[in-house]
Parts: structure tokens; sequence; C-alpha cells
């Protein structure tokens, strides 16, 4: 349960020992806390070198100290770092000191960043954002989640929020004050223009969430084909490592094996499948199994088939292209492939990565980071979106309905940020009107 009268703390760097070990405070005790362990008084925003001691006058370690008070700071309360020697012995004695101060507990997880969004220096989307920067692993991982944790991607949806309360306040007033002279008349015409494209615009912005979860998430592609066709040989020599078992048995990859590549700055997952055959042995069974259902939820599928024997008329799943392997070995397969590889003399690797690539940014090229990433987005658009294509289409009903159809939408699209704003209608009202005067 998060209660904003105590005052948080945590180690807001890595885990010690560290060169550098940063502890943060938040809540109304800092300045108390503050005043009692390094007794200076703090310029704001200014690095301070201060030794740190208890209670008794101790000192604990000498430390870079910064001050922000609210609300100019990350939660919106009074906040203090400090920047400490990064030694186990020296957080756990810092620990022990602020445990013993009334009011004073350390953090829960994400409860700075609740803090932040509870008073309003961020909302949902800048803290997934902030959350995706520090798990970011590619180059497109980050620019992505700088998008989000910046603002960009809510920018776009409050400015639709805008658009929405604008329109639900020139409808309100045609229906509550048709007699004033501020309201013109037949205001709503101007509604649905706009709604007509606001419609537009979420539905394109939703057309690019499979991008977004692509970047953020992982490009997935399965390697499949039949038993001994090479597909643990090519993963391995893929990332460079040896992540599968390679032996000259079929059968020996059993379940779906999995690992992340960076191509490009795109995240891509790997997967290495078993071999695709009709058996009676139950576990291989199980294994193939598994197989197609990963081949059926990817974004790409390598189908491999050994070129060194004449393959049987066997089945490419539909969309796969097709990767001839061992090419260093006489060739006996007739079949045409889209790329032939050998993983004992790396012939084609560098072409499969450059294919792969290309797939890759045939279907992720977005023109701006502010995209959606979440199933959590696109279910809340979607809702947006269904609730303003019926007020559009709703034309036999009376204003008031549709009126309450926008409502639904901006609801929906406010549960996206964190920020469902219905009290400022009335003064979208009241401001462009001047009802009342």
């Amino acid at each position: 349960m998060f209660d904003h009268n105590h005052t948080i703390y945590a180690l807001s760097s890595g885990a010690v020992p560290a060169g550098v070990a940063v502890v943060r405070l938040s809540g109304p005790a800092v300045r108390d806390v503050a005043n009692r362990m390094i007794g200076d008084v703090l310029t704001p925003r200014h690095a301070h070198l201060r030794p740190i001691r208890t209670r008794n006058g101790l000192i604990l370690d000498s430390a870079l100290v910064l001050f922000f008070p609210a609300p100019h700071s990350f939660t919106g309360e009074d906040v203090l770092e400090l920047h400490l020697h990064g030694g186990r012995a020296v957080v756990e004695a810092l620990y022990a000191e602020l445990g013993s101060f009334p009011d004073l507990r350390q953090a829960m997880a994400g409860e700075f960043s609740r803090r932040a969004f509870e008073n309003g220096k961020l909302d949902l989307v800048e803290i997934e954002g902030l959350a995706d920067l520090i798990a970011a692993e590619t180059e497109m991982q980050r620019r992505l989640a700088v998008e989000h944790s910046s603002g960009g991607l809510s920018a776009i949806y409050s400015s639709w929020a805008e658009r929405l309360t604008r329109g639900r306040a020139l409808i309100e007033a045609e229906l509550d004050f048709p007699d004033e002279d501020d309201v013109p008349g037949s205001v709503s015409d101007q509604v649905w223009a706009d709604m007509s494209r606001l419609a537009e615009e979420i539905e394109a912005h939703l057309g690019q969430s499979a991008q977004g979860e692509i970047i953020r998430d992982g490009f997935k592609i399965v390697i499949a084909g039949e038993p001994n066709a090479g597909k643990s040989s090519l993963m391995n020599a893929l990332v460079r490592r040896d992540v599968a078992i390679v032996t000259e048995f079929a059968g020996t990859t059993r379940d779906v094996l999995s690992t992340d590549l960076n191509i490009d700055g795109f995240l891509v997952k790997l997967f290495d499948t078993a071999g695709l055959r009709e058996t009676n042995e139950f576990v291989e069974r199980e294994g193939i199994r598994r197989a197609r259902i990963a081949i059926g939820e990817a974004d790409l599928v390598l189908y491999l088939e050994d070129t060194s024997y004449q393959p049987e008329a066997a089945t490419v799943p539909a969309g796969a292209l097709c990767i001839g392997t061992k090419s260093d070995l006489p060739r006996k397969s007739a079949r045409e492939y889209v790329l032939t590889v050998s993983t004992e003399t790396g012939t084609g690797l560098d072409e499969l990565r450059a294919l792969i690539s290309g797939q890759l940014r045939a279907k992720v090229n977005p023109q701006s980071m502010a995209i959606p990433t979440r199933a959590r987005h696109t279910d809340s658009l979607s809702l947006c979106l269904d609730a303003v294509r019926s007020a559009l289409t709703g034309v036999d009903h009376g204003l008031d309905v549709r009126a309450e159809e926008l409502r639904v939408a901006a609801d929906a699209l406010g549960r996206v940020t964190g920020r469902v704003d219905v009290e400022n209608l009335l003064d979208v009202i009241f401001g462009e009107f001047c009802i009342g005067k």
C-alpha cells in the first residue's frame, strides 16, 4: 500500500559494490533528514561535497549531495540524492541510519515513478517509456523509449483529447444555450468534420502498432525444417556462440530454443525448433507440436533444407523463406532456394543477415517513433476509435447521444495516459462562448 505520508529511500544506481552508489530520498521529511545528516543549507539543484553523519555525529561517508525542492523534482516532492562511495558497508550503514528516522522507509518497487504519476510529473505512457529506456538493449529500442519517456507520444494523445473535449463542448453549447448570440448556429457541423479527420488519424496510428511491438519486444524469427537440416548449426553461426546442441543424430532438438540477436539496431529473437517429421516418439512429437505453434507466431520463418541430398516434397510453411544449407557439400537437391549457406565455411551468412535485415525493414520502417507499443495502448485506442466512429455514423441519434459517444472516446483515450479529465469541459464552454455574461 502506497502511503505518501512516509518519506521513502532506495538505491537508484546499480547494485553494490560499485564505484558510486546513488541513494534517493523523496517525501515530506527530506529537509529534516538533510538538516540532521548534512547540516548545511543546500542550494537547490547544485552539487555539494559534504560529510554524511549519523545523528550522533559519526561520519558515514563523504558524498556529493543534491537537493530538489518540490514541486520541481522527479516525484514532485522534496527529493534528496546522496552520491556515495559504492561499498556495500557504506550503503548498509546509511540505510541503518535512515531507517532510524520516524516515517522513513525503503521504497517499494516503482514507488518513485508512482509518486511522479500521482503528482502529475509523468503520465503512464511516459512512465512506461522510462521503464523501457532502462531495459533497452538495442539502438531502436532506445530511440523508441526516449520518444515515449520524453512525452512525444503523450503530446499526440493530449492534442486528440483536446479536440474531443472541444467537440463535446461545442455540441453541448448548442444543446444547452441555443438562444445565446455567442454560440454560433449549427456549430456541431464543425465538430463532425474534425472528428472524421481524428478517426482517420487514430486509425493510421493504430496501423503502426505492430511496428512498435516489434521494435520493443523483438522481431521473431523461427528456424524450421526437417531433422538434420542444419537448424541448430545456423542458429549458433548467426549468434556466433554455441546456443544449441549439434550432433549428426536426427531429433536432437526437442524443445524450442531462443536467443537474442542485434541486427541494424533492432532486437531479433531467434528460435530453433524441433525437426518437422512424422514420429511416434512422445517427447519429439511434443517438440514438433511446439515448433508448429512457434511457426504460426513468427514474424519471419526460415525453412531450411539440406542441399546435399534430394529432398522429398516437403511442405514449406506459407510465407517462409526457403534456405539451402550445407552448400560446402556436393549438391543433390534440384530445388530453387532464396539463398544457400554453409555454417562450416561461412558462405552465405553475411547475405542471410542482409536478407533478414531487408525483411525486418520491410515490416518496420516508422516515420516517427511516436507509435503505440503495448496491447494496453491499442486496446484503449481501438475503443476510442469505435466510439468516435459511432458518433460519426449515428446521424439518426440525437446530439446528446452523439456527444455521449465522444465522452466515451475521451475516457478510452484518457486511460492510455492515465489522465481522464472531465472537469475542464465547463471551462471550454464558458471560456469560448462567454455564456452568462
